[in-house]
């Protein structure tokens, strides 16, 4: 089972500047929890605005860049090539994003486990729209703003009909 996880605004939006643009503790948090002991599977990108490999996971990295080094991790050139190497580790791999890296992977996608932050926010990066006739809910949990998460949000699940 392949697995997209991202944290998404009301317009789609995902980051701005190679970053993200809101912060709420509560989707780190579970961020963490749900990726831990996975292969994580990412852009270049991604993985640079990070900084450095996720502790506890097996970290590839997709690049064009044939001669492109990230020490801890797994560097591949594409899609295919990650998923092969993952397959082999981890029965779930995470794909953690970019945008670029969500468009492509989505049609080998078998769930998507989305942070739908209730905000608008101005961005240069999206996620794809959610087809509802190929994705169902199967849960959502939602909550209100506080004084950690400065927005509302919902953590919701959807799988391949």
């Amino acid at each position: 089972m392949v697995t997209i996880i991202a944290a998404i605004a009301e317009n789609n939006a995902l980051g701005k500047d190679n970053q993200l643009i809101w912060y709420l503790p509560a989707d780190l948090k579970r961020f963490k929890k749900t990726t831990l002991n996975h292969v994580v599977i990412m852009g270049r990108k991604t993985y640079e605005s990070l900084g450095k490999p996720l502790p506890k996971r097996t970290n590839i990295i997709i690049t064009r860049d044939k001669n492109y080094k990230a020490e801890g991790c797994i560097v591949v050139n594409s899609i295919a090539e990650a998923l092969k190497v993952a397959e082999k580790e981890d029965e779930n791999p995470f794909i953690l994003g970019g945008a670029e890296i969500y468009n492509q992977v989505m049609p080998a996608t078998d769930r998507l486990d989305i942070t739908f932050v209730h905000h608008k926010f101005e961005a240069d990066v999206f996620f794809p729209e959610i087809d509802k006739t190929i994705w169902k809910e199967i849960s959502r949990e939602d909550f209100k703003a506080d004084d950690k998460n400065k927005y509302d949000y919902s953590f919701v699940t959807f799988e391949r009909i």
